[in-house]
This record gives C-alpha cells, structure tokens and sequence, in this order.
C-alpha cells in the first residue's frame, strides 16, 4: 500500500525517504539547512528546515519522519520570519567580510541569505573577534565566522573517526575548537580537510599557497612547473559554471601558460610509476609472506593516521611516496640537469584536490639538500582562484595539451583518483606480471562502487589476492583493528581519507549534493576509456625513464628516488599533551574538578590557565593536570587538590603560590 502526505496541499509520496526534509526536496522545495548532509547523522541544530505540521506545530524536517497523511507547510509568515530571525543572529556574530572572503559567492551563509531576503541585521555584535588560527599547512580555522551547525565535528568523528574539534563551553561561549583550547597543529587532526568540506561558512577553509605561486611565477629566475592530480580535472569545471565531471586537463594545461607556468605535467604519470613499485613491492611480499596485508601509502592523511593511532603497522604500509612527492623527486632529479637549473631554482607546484598534500610536501623526508621536492601545493579551488585572478575566461581559452615525457600517462595512472582506482591499477599490472598472459579486458569492476568498505578475492592464475578498499578514516580504524588483532585474511589493502577518493577531497569545488560526487567517480572512468593505454607498464615514457635512471623497479636508485619511511607520531610522555594524559608518580599532581557545580564557576578556564602557565614555564616534566570529575566539594567550587592537598575556591595565583613551595 503506497503512503501518501500533503506538502503545501500537494499530494506526496513517501518512498522510504529518511525524513520529511528529503520527500519536501522531492517535492521541488529547497528547504535551507546549515546541519543536514545526508553523509552525516541528523543534528537539527541550525532550525532552519523548520516546517508546520497540523497537530504537531512547528518542527524540524530533518529530524521528523515522513508519515502517512501529515499535513505540512512550508512557507507560512510565521516561518519565514523565524529563519530570519534565526539567520540574523547567526550574521549578527559573523565576521562580516564577504568581499575579502575566500568562501565568497560559494559560501552557504551568503546563499541562505539572498534566499530568505535578508537587507538589515537588526541585531548587534556582542563578541569580540577570537585569534585566527593559522598552525597547520593545510587549514584555516577561523572561530568568528562559526555558526555552531556542528557539521565539522561530526565529518571529523563519524568519517573520519578522530574527533580533533569539539564543542566547549555553553550557551553564548559556545565554540567549535581543538581539545584544550590548543591549535589545530597540536592536536590529532590529519589535515584531511573534511571539516572544510562540509562547512557552510568560511569558518574551517584550505589554506592558501597562492601568494607564493605567483611571486615564484614573477620570479625571473625561478623556473616554475605545475602537476595536475586525476581528479581535479573533472572537478574544475564546476567553478566556472561547466557540466559536473567534464575533463578539462587541457583548458587548465592552456590556462597555467597564461598566467606564466614554464611546463605543466600529469600527477598520473608518477601515479603510473606508483602502479609498476607498490606492485612489484607487494610480489615481493607476498613472495615471502612477509610484511602482510600491505597498506597503500598514497593517502597522506591516511599516513599520518597510522603514524599516531597505529604505529605498530608502519612496516606493512608501502615504502612508496604518493605520486605527488614521486613526481616532486623525479621532476627536481631530471629536470635540473635538463634545464641546467639549481635544485632551488625549479619550482614544483602541485594542483591537488587534497589538503593534506600541503602537509605531506612539508614532510623533512620529502626535502634534499634543505629544499622540497614539492615547493606548493594548490588546491581545486585555489587553481580557480588564480584563474579569476589572472582575468582568464576558463570556458573559452583555447586548449593546450601537457608537456612531454612527465605529461604523458595511461588510464591507470588516472582512475587514481576514485577509491579502488589504485587496486584496480595494480591488478592491471599484476595480472600480467603473474600470469604472462596479456590482459584483454581492463576493468576490474569487483573493487568499484565501494560504501565505504569493500572486500574481494582477486584469481590470477591460481593466485588468489585477498583485498580491502577503504575509505573514510574511521572505516580505516575498523580494518587496521582487525589487522592487528590478527582476524584479518587480506594481502593488499588501499585506504583513502575521502569518501570517494580524491574526488571527494576537502579542496574541490564545494558541493553538498551527494550526486556530485558519483558523476566525478563516473567520469574519472570515462577519461580512463578514452585513453590508448590502459596499463602503467605500456608507458613509454615510464618506461624509458627506467632505462635511463631507475634501472628496474625497487631498485637503488629507485628507492632513493621513489620510495621513503615513515615513524611513530604517538604521543609520548614528551609532548605537551601529555600534561592533560600522563600519569608519572615523580611529576606533582594537579587534580582540577570540572562537575557541574565547579564547571559553572570556572574550573574549565582555570584549568586552560594551569596549562598555559605549565608550558610557559617549561613545567611539563615536573607536573602533570589532570581534569577530575567530583571531589564533592560543590558549594566550594572551583576545587584543585595539588600534591594531595585539596583547595577550595582555588584561583590560578593559589596554584602558582603552591608551586613555589
């Protein structure tokens, strides 16, 4: 029996929609929303998809669930003038510089508001502005222009499973920030981006390297060349008005020789170089039966996840670098000699969809000589940026094909760019090299269209290759868990940060349409069958380069080259955070009640004041903080006990006095 409701009066069917916010949007209305994203579980926190339901009042559509003959209104005067009101307040605390804003024109806040015809803001400011904080190479966060919709807390803990910014404080201090108040940089955060992804505002945004490129690009006696990931040439197109997923690697090719770029090359070259390593690297292995299930090591978030939650686990990861520091190795190796140019003098910039490139080009192991193998790197949305900047019309340049050799790739390099793409191109290369048989058909359909994680068995000749494709770093936990339990029977294992891959990376265009992301996973597919070769080893660009410099795969100069080592990033009893974690009987014990009744008298700003006063002293070996729950002292709050000695009504200047003693 189907089941029927009435949207403004109109007749709706309910087809197992999760809310009565997804049958509305079926319906043809776009209800605004800050907190919804179908990826993500359902907040209600923002109360703008607020709708009339007869008997019930006023509710939130993506908290309610669809039933049979509910009566709904959308738009009542009542309703509107509450989104307004909601929205004014959030503008009234927001930053306002859109003009200047990098989220400006794709920012969800400006949206809404043109939307609900928001002209005045009868509202005044009642904050001062917090510190923008600039501590990693890969994200801005900036607290002003928070609305508190909670999507980056929950894209941080129920994709990714980390959980590096939370909500503190309550109701007109409430704040999204790091745990204790500390920098992005100094907490668990992976540089994945994936908060920036879903932020409606320009609160968590990439950060930017497009000053330094340009000036490297007027610089006379620099000579600068740009790498094109997979997956941004199916992505640029969105910025400029073109059909999600068209492949636009020669429009951006044509573009970065306008604005000065002296080469442009393909990111899917050294993916090619990736294939033919990790896979001779993973024959090896399995030869042994050493160093099993091995991880992939493309995904720089992924790598840094394993550094600091799994260490024990770096040896089975692939000794490989990413295609990007790949390229960044070989281009400053080659191309030096070629150009008869000093290492310094050959600028790398790499156009990525990916945040956490910006960090994993500043690793120390992907420096020589004190300078970087990958000088910048710019995201999806920064190449737009500059595009704009230089007064390009992207849609009408004349297109230009990649300079040769390290422009020149196959499709496998390419389908890099999807979750699976890695794995399918290793088996490409792997089912010849085991089987000596030539490879007739190219898709290996068993590791596409994965939700997240996906299991299969891979015959070649007799050879079976247990695999698992992950992607979401959370889902990543649950596989390496597994695997270090023992329980897990896989021999190769890919991992991306993203849902999707890096189609879905934190600097692509903004979309929150889950459809986005499937045309960019189709289309990285199409450019793949439009391509001549299909296989890493067809490469003869590849190929030559192994005749002339690397020899053979795996070999000396290819692992000075090509491959690196990573170490443990777990945090030690050496670190500043372990004041909050550590537990050492030598160190004085500073216990500081954070109950309710201490809360509210505050306990949590004394206790950030403890810290700093710690670190600012260089205190860390000698006391260790710790927050405690209740020392039933509630009507004396807030309560400390140092070294044994409880003091109640305690004050940072109480705590420093007994320090001195």
């Amino acid at each position: 029996m189907e089941n029927y409701l009435y949207i403004d009066g109109r007749k709706t069917l309910i087809e197992g929609e999760r809310n009565l916010l997804e049958v509305i949007r079926k319906a043809g209305i776009d209800l605004p929303t800050f907190c919804y994203h179908s990826e993500l579980s359902i907040y209600g926190a923002c109360r703008l998809c607020i709708v009339e339901i007869e008997g019930r009042g006023i509710q939130g559509a993506c908290s309610t669930i669809p039933e049979s003959d509910m009566k709904v209104k959308t738009n009542t005067n009542e309703i509107r003038e509450i989104r307004k009101i909601t929205l004014e307040l959030l503008l009234a605390n927001e930053s306002h510089n859109c003009t200047s804003c990098i989220k400006s024109s794709h920012c969800k806040l400006q949206e809404i508001a043109k939307k609900l015809g928001i002209d005045t803001i009868r509202f005044t400011k009642t904050q001062d502005p917090y510190p923008v904080d600039v501590s990693t190479y890969s994200l801005t966060r900036d607290p002003n222009k928070c609305i508190l919709c909670g999507d980056c807390v929950r894209a941080c803990k129920e994709i990714q499973g980390i959980g590096a910014i939370d909500f503190a404080f309550r109701g007109p201090q409430a704040m999204v920030l790091p745990a204790f108040g500390k920098d992005l940089a100094d907490v668990e955060c992976v540089d994945c981006g994936q908060c920036a992804r879903v932020c409606p505002t320009a609160s968590i945004t990439p950060k930017s390297d497009v000053d330094s490129v340009w000036k490297a690009i007027n610089d006379p006696s620099k000579i600068v060349i740009a790498q094109i990931a997979p997956a941004v040439r199916i992505a640029i197109g969105e910025m400029f008005g073109d059909k999600t997923g068209t492949d636009m690697t020669d429009q951006i090719t044509a573009a970065l020789k306008f604005m000065g770029f002296n080469k442009v090359f393909d990111t899917a070259f050294s993916a090619d170089l990736t294939v033919i390593e990790e896979a001779n690297e993973f024959l090896k292995r399995k030869e042994k039966n050493s160093k099993l299930p091995i991880f992939t090591s493309c995904c720089p978030a992924w790598v840094k996840f394993a550094e600091q939650y799994y260490p024990e686990l770096l040896g089975n990861l692939s000794s490989c670098r990413s295609p990007q520091q790949m390229f960044g190795s070989v281009a400053k190796d080659l191309l030096t000699e070629e150009y008869r140019s000093e290492r310094k003098d050959l600028v790398v910039v790499s156009i990525m969809p990916c945040t956490a490139k910006k960090f994993e080009a500043k690793r120390d192991e992907f420096y020589k000589d004190g300078y970087p193998d990958v000088d910048y790197v710019i995201t999806t949305q920064e190449l737009a940026n500059m595009i704009d900047e230089a007064g390009i019309m992207f849609a009408s340049i004349p297109p230009e094909p990649l300079d040769m050799p390290l422009g020149f790739k196959t499709g496998a390099g390419v389908i890099f760019g999807n979750s699976g793409g890695v794995t399918e191109a290793a088996l490409r290369y792997l089912y010849e090299k085991v089987s000596g048989k030539k490879l007739e058909k190219f898709d290996f359909l068993e590791v596409r269209d994965n939700p997240g994680i996906k299991e299969t068995v891979i015959n070649i000749e007799g050879t079976e290759v247990k695999i698992a494709i992950v992607y979401g770093l959370k889902n990543a936990r649950a596989i390496a868990d597994k695997v270090k339990a023992g329980t897990a029977d896989y021999d190769f294992i890919e991992v991306m940060a993203c849902p999707g891959g890096c189609i879905g990376g934190a600097g692509q265009p903004v979309s929150f349409e889950a459809a986005i992301k499937k045309i960019r996973t189709k289309s990285i597919y199409s450019v793949d069958k439009k391509l001549q070769l299909h296989q890493a080893q067809d490469n003869p660009f590849v190929a030559d380069l192994y005749k002339r410099t690397l020899v053979e795969p795996n070999s000396h100069k290819a692992h000075e080259l090509l491959h690196t080592e990573y170490s443990s990033r777990k945090r030690t009893l050496d670190d500043d955070m372990s004041i909050i974690k550590g537990n050492v009987k030598e160190k004085l014990d500073i216990s500081v009640c954070v109950g309710t009744s201490c809360f509210v008298r505050g306990s949590q700003k004394l206790l950030h004041n403890i810290i700093d006063y710690i670190d600012d002293n260089n205190m860390q070996d000698r006391v260790d903080v710790k927050a405690a729950f209740c020392f039933e002292q509630c009507e004396k709050g807030p309560t400390v006990k140092i070294g044994g000695r409880e003091i109640n009504g305690c004050t940072l200047n109480d705590v420093i006095a007994e320090l001195k003693k």
